[in-house]
C-alpha cells in the first residue's frame, strides 16, 4: 500500500501566459515528413497531442506559413517520425530550414524509405515513424489543428526506451529519463491507465 506524506510547497510566482507550452509540452519532438506532386520535405513539430486509442487519433499543429501545411492539406497523409538525441543538431536545422528552398532528406543526410499506405517518406535514421491520414480537418481553418489517423507504425524494436527530444521554448530542450514503473498502482480502463 501507498504512503503519502505531505510535500514541500513551491512558492509560486506570475508567468507570462504566452509561454505556458514550456510547462504543457505533451510528447517528444517529431520529423513529420510529406509529399505532394512529386516534392517531399520535412518539418520539426512539437505542438501535437494523442486524442484517441481506437482509432488511433494524433492532433497537430502545423502553421500556415509552412511549406509542410499545404503539401499535407492537399495529400491528406504524412508520416510523423520520432527522432532520438542522438539527432539533436538535424531536429534543430531542420526546423530553422526552408522547404521550399532545400531538399531536406539530401541537405541533412537522411534516409527516405517508402511508406506501406502513405505517399510521404518515413525516416529510416528515426526510432518510430508512424504513416498518417487525414481524419478531421474541420479545426484546420481556424486553429491550423489537423486530426490524424496513425493506419500503420514501424518501431525499432532496441532500445525499448529511446532518448527521445522534448522542446521546452526558448531553444531549449530536455530528454526523456530514466524509466520510473508503477504499472502495479494503475487501476485499467480499456487496456490503458485511467487518468
Amino acid at each position: 500500500m501507498l504512503r503519502f506524506t505531505r510535500m514541500k510547497t513551491p512558492a509560486k510566482k506570475d508567468f507570462p501566459i504566452e509561454e505556458i507550452r514550456q510547462l504543457l509540452e505533451p510528447g517528444p519532438v517529431v520529423l513529420v515528413s510529406s509529399a505532394w506532386k512529386g516534392r517531399r520535405n520535412i518539418m520539426t513539430m512539437g505542438w501535437h497531442t494523442v486524442l484517441e486509442f481506437t482509432p488511433s487519433l494524433v492532433g497537430c499543429v502545423i502553421a500556415e506559413s509552412n511549406v509542410s501545411f499545404d503539401m499535407i492539406r492537399r495529400s491528406r497523409e504524412c508520416v510523423i517520425n520520432v527522432p532520438t538525441l542522438d539527432l539533436i543538431d538535424k531536429v534543430v536545422a531542420i526546423g530553422n530550414s526552408d522547404g521550399d528552398t532545400v531538399d531536406k532528406f539530401a541537405k541533412f543526410h537522411l534516409t527516405p524509405v517508402k511508406a506501406a499506405q502513405v505517399a510521404a517518406p518515413l525516416i529510416a535514421e528515426c526510432h518510430a515513424s508512424l504513416e498518417c491520414r487525414l481524419h478531421d480537418a474541420r479545426l484546420v481553418k481556424k486553429y491550423n489543428f489537423f486530426i490524424f489517423e496513425v493506419i500503420k507504425a514501424h518501431v525499432a524494436p532496441s532500445p525499448k526506451y529511446p532518448r527521445t527530444i522534448h522542446y521546452r521554448g526558448q531553444g531549449l530542450f530536455v530528454t526523456s529519463g530514466p524509466v520510473i514503473n508503477k504499472s502495479r498502482h494503475f487501476t485499467k480502463w480499456r487496456g490503458a491507465p485511467n487518468f
